[in-house]
């Protein structure tokens, strides 16, 4: 090859070099990731507690249930006007705390209208939080003009793990609901607001397709591929999150003890996969990286539906783990770079099908179970998850992208 035409550090490497404010407000946003993940899995791990703490019966804790994502999709469109006139970073310092009280509230009451308020509650505020994190998240990531949402939802990850970890010791040492809260909400509320000093909002950029507002109008038409993959993911996930416990037991015959490892196997290979898998955006681009991860989730069903036992079982899980765990960041990361001009108001909208695969996830494996098996169930979120390749172009970079071979300058190019 000749040295003369060799690509030279400027055109292999032309994102932002961070200065000191984007590093801090990389590092709080980090922390804001990982205390969502904390106080999420608090709150789902330990529902049958909650469930017994409040008298509420088999029939009606699906409705309670439902109810969260159903707020929480209404959250984050009540989001999508209100950062309209104030920063996402404003709504996210704000909006994390209430929160972790309303946890804490959760798990100081004993009345069945406290558990019907501080959950309606919890949803409302999740929506919103979640899509003004990603919002800030998206907009630090077009700034660096590499890729680092990966790295942000492997720190959700981490939290996840922590917050399932507490919640496990909470239920072995027969701990009150309130006296587990109290303390992590104690610590988390606190590393938050401080943490909040240093998030760093950036300008939207002007674009050509702008209204006379200077924002680009988000056409959910062309937003709708994104939307799908963004559900089909989650019913993914949440196939795992209720099912994977059940499945292993019921199907496969393993014990009461081994059926909880599969959860928190999928929980810590998640983390890893996040964690390395902005490298391999750089370096080949986040369209290969979410049909690699597409293909890898396939695989993970089907192991998991043909297993012959809990050990192989588990393999499945961990595949699942190793391949869901790229494509809902990268998701939220397209969706910024298809509207650059209104990357909130995109990412607000397509966080609600996060919600929506949540709702439709469990509820769908479950009557499939029953009425056919579960082994053909899981095949089910298998083929929907797959439809991800067929919209994969959705997630090319344009004339764009991040690593070797595929960063060149583009001064909108968000994901």
């Amino acid at each position: 090859m000749d040295p003369a035409a060799a690509p030279t550090p400027a055109q292999t490497t032309k994102y932002r070099q961070p200065d000191d404010r984007l590093r801090h407000g990389r590092a709080a946003l980090a922390v804001s990731f990982f205390t969502q993940g904390a106080l999420f899995a608090l709150l789902v791990t330990r529902i049958p507690a909650i469930q017994d703490r409040y008298g509420i019966s088999d029939g009606l804790l699906p409705v309670f249930l439902a109810a969260v994502p159903i707020l929480a999709g209404g959250g984050s469109i009540a989001t999508e006007q209100i950062v309209k006139r104030v920063r996402p970073s404003v709504v996210l310092r704000w909006v994390q705390p209430v929160v972790a009280v309303v946890l804490l509230l959760l798990g100081a009451g004993d009345q069945l209208w406290v558990a019907a308020v501080t959950l309606a509650l919890f949803g409302v505020c999740v929506g919103g939080l979640d899509a003004s994190m990603n919002m800030l998240g998206v907009s630090l990531q077009h700034t660096y003009r590499r890729s680092i949402m990966l790295g942000f939802h492997a720190s959700y990850s981490l939290g996840g793990i922590v917050g399932a970890s507490l919640a496990w010791s909470g239920a072995h040492w027969h701990v009150s609901l309130v006296a587990l809260y109290g303390p992590a909400v104690a610590v988390l509320i606190p590393l938050t607001l401080v943490a909040s000093r240093w998030y760093a909002d950036q300008e939207q950029p002007a674009v050509e397709t702008a209204d006379e507002g200077g924002r680009q109008t988000v056409v959910m038409r062309m937003l709708m591929p994104l939307c799908l993959v963004m559900a089909f993911a989650y019913i993914g996930d949440s196939t795992v999150s209720n099912w994977s416990a059940k499945y292993l037991q019921d199907t496969l015959h393993s014990s009461e003890q081994l059926s909880t490892v599969p959860y928190a196997v999928y929980m810590v290979t998640t983390l890893i996969g996040r964690s390395v898998g902005d490298f391999g955006v750089r370096r080949y681009g986040a369209a290969p990286v979410v049909r690699l991860g597409t293909v890898v989730a396939m695989a993970g069903f089907a192991v998991v539906a043909a297993a012959p036992g809990a050990w192989v079982g588990m393999l499945g899980f961990t595949l699942l783990g190793l391949g869901l765990c790229v494509i809902v960041p990268q998701t939220f990361a397209a969706a910024g770079r298809m509207f650059p001009g209104d990357s909130d108001a995109a990412i607000a909208r397509l966080n609600i099908f996060n919600y929506v695969g949540f709702l439709v996830g469990s509820p769908l494996v479950g009557a499939l179970g029953d009425v056919w098996s579960y082994r053909g169930a899981m095949l089910v979120p298998m083929l929907l998850v797959g439809a991800t390749l067929l919209y994969a172009r959705s997630f090319e970079a344009g004339p764009a992208g991040y690593g070797v071979g595929h960063e060149r300058q583009r001064t909108v190019d968000v994901g």
